[in-house]
């Protein structure tokens, strides 16, 4: 990654972008576009096509006809998997490419996009690729004369609704797995965030995947991605967002046709700090970044921080020069640290809800102002919130922002309360020196990622999902083809 690759390739000009439905680019029927605003300076990179309920409806159907034609879902195994090798063997020459374009079109750090955005999205398809001639049926232990044969096969039609701040790689966790199950998919990218996506689906074309086996359609969620949760003929619908927008997919899906829905939503998720920790100064690094890398813009972001009161005062030191040294400004610089907001409306919401923690009586040790590296750019100063209470709505609310609230605690018991005391559950982490309290912390914690002495860094071979109001259903790792595939008893009398 050299400053000069990056450099050059931000002064590309990008053409005005249209639909991918059936292996063709269209306009949207109605003609309407929406620009493409970069958080770096507000300046519009193209305009791109607005699908509406027609376009979205030829999209599924282009996905149903493929299905059922078997251009995919009937191909062998074998020849799935080198499309699918072929795939990411597109987004790795494309690497740099898609990194800087993803990077102006929503404002993270190019540091944390090389390796998130397309590198990711690569090693996924490729870690799919593998699985695809590794899924078996399997024989049941019926009684003698008969036969049970449980057949694994594809469910049909999956769409995809995925959100702005890792487009490429939250993508490439559902179509690669959906893809590798031998599914055809429409994709919808969030309207803050299409490039990166629709480009993908070109890539995935030059490598030879068949014409409405993936479908992509830019729009807004509320007419697009309405319009395909309600769709009568969408099998699956899989989604990564905000808890609202999951309540109306449900209620979509109950009032069309009860299509399935797996919902990777929000988090407000702890990150526990015990005496005993075995660096306090790296707990503190990992700490801050774990809530401030992409502006907080993070859903695993540990954005509540439960610290021992042995070292709270000890640690928020910490944390406080840590924060004020970090660098924030142009994302496509190298040595920039933390980049821009992902749009106005959001540094709107992140200001906002520092003045309400302010108002409740939180006290703000450093950060939370708008901050002016680029003109006409949204950028924050990391916000570090002490004395922060479990009934204040810093913590029980994500912001999605830089704002981290911190709570001290007593007692491992006082830990967990604390901990749970949440309508999420997404991710959590625990920082100890003792092997059995960090056993007991697993365990105690409702969660469905909880790390210990470290926070982040789960690869593809591990599931990402929560519980409670974080959602259900896992992403990644061998289980998310579980999402993708139905299962057919066969009864046979011999």
């Amino acid at each position: 990654m050299k400053q000069e690759q990056i450099d050059a390739l931000r002064l590309h000009t990008i053409a005005d972008q249209k639909l991918l439905i059936d292996g063709r680019w269209v306009n949207a029927a109605s003609g309407q576009t929406f620009p493409a605003v970069s958080p770096i300076d507000g300046q519009t990179l193209c305009h791109i096509a607005a699908a509406g309920p027609e376009d979205v409806d030829q999209a599924v159907q282009a996905a149903r006809r493929s299905f059922e034609q078997g251009v995919w879902s009937r191909m062998p195994p074998a020849e799935r998997k080198k499309v699918l090798h072929r795939i990411a063997d597109r987004i790795e020459a494309h690497h740099a490419e898609l990194a800087v374009m993803g990077v102006r079109d929503n404002g993270t750090e190019i540091a944390m996009a090389w390796k998130a955005e397309p590198g990711s999205a690569a090693g996924s398809f490729r870690y799919y690729a593998e699985c695809v001639d590794k899924v078996n049926g399997e024989i049941a232990p019926t009684p003698e004369g008969t036969l049970g044969l449980i057949h694994k096969e594809p469910v049909g039609v999956v769409a995809a609704i995925v959100p702005w701040n890792f487009p490429l790689m939250i993508a490439a966790w559902k179509v690669a797995p959906a893809l590798a199950a031998g599914n055809s998919v429409v994709l919808k990218p969030s309207e803050d965030a299409s490039l990166s996506l629709l480009r993908l689906g070109q890539l995935c074309l030059e490598a030879g995947l068949p014409p409405g086996v993936l479908n992509v359609i830019s729009g807004t969620g509320a007419v697009a991605g309405d319009a395909l949760a309600r769709h009568m003929d969408v099998d699956i619908l899989t989604f990564t967002g905000s808890g609202p927008v999951g309540r109306m997919l449900l209620k979509a899906s109950a009032e069309s046709n009860l299509k399935r829905v797996y919902l990777e939503l929000g988090g407000k998720s702890p990150n526990i700090v015990f005496s005993d920790a075995p660096d306090l100064a790296q707990a503190a690094k990992v700490s801050a970044l774990g809530i401030y890398r992409n502006s907080g813009q993070v859903c695993v972001a540990g954005s509540r921080l439960l610290v021992q009161r042995e070292v709270h005062d000890e640690f928020v030191d910490r944390l406080r020069d840590i924060a004020v040294n970090l660098r924030v400004g142009d994302p496509l610089d190298v040595s920039t640290e933390i980049g821009a907001v992902s749009s106005a409306r959001q540094l709107a919401k992140n200001l906002a809800a520092v003045q309400s923690a302010q108002n409740e009586g939180a006290r703000l040790v450093v950060g939370g102002q708008a901050l002016h590296p680029i003109e006409g750019g949204h950028y924050m100063a990391p916000a570090l919130f002490d004395r922060v209470t479990p009934n204040m709505t810093l913590a029980r609310e994500e912001v999605f922002g830089p704002l981290l609230a911190v709570m001290p605690f007593d007692s491992e018991v006082d830990a967990v309360r604390l901990a749970n005391e949440s309508t999420y559950g997404l991710a959590s982490a625990v920082w100890t020196g003792s092997l059995s309290r960090a056993h007991r912390m697993v365990r105690a914690i409702k969660a469905g990622v909880v790390h210990v002495n470290t926070y982040g860094g789960p690869d593809i071979t591990m599931p990402l999902g929560g519980v409670r109001q974080s959602g259900n259903g896992h992403d990644k790792s061998m289980h998310a083809l579980d999402k993708y595939l139905d299962l057919k008893s066969a009864w046979i009398q011999l």
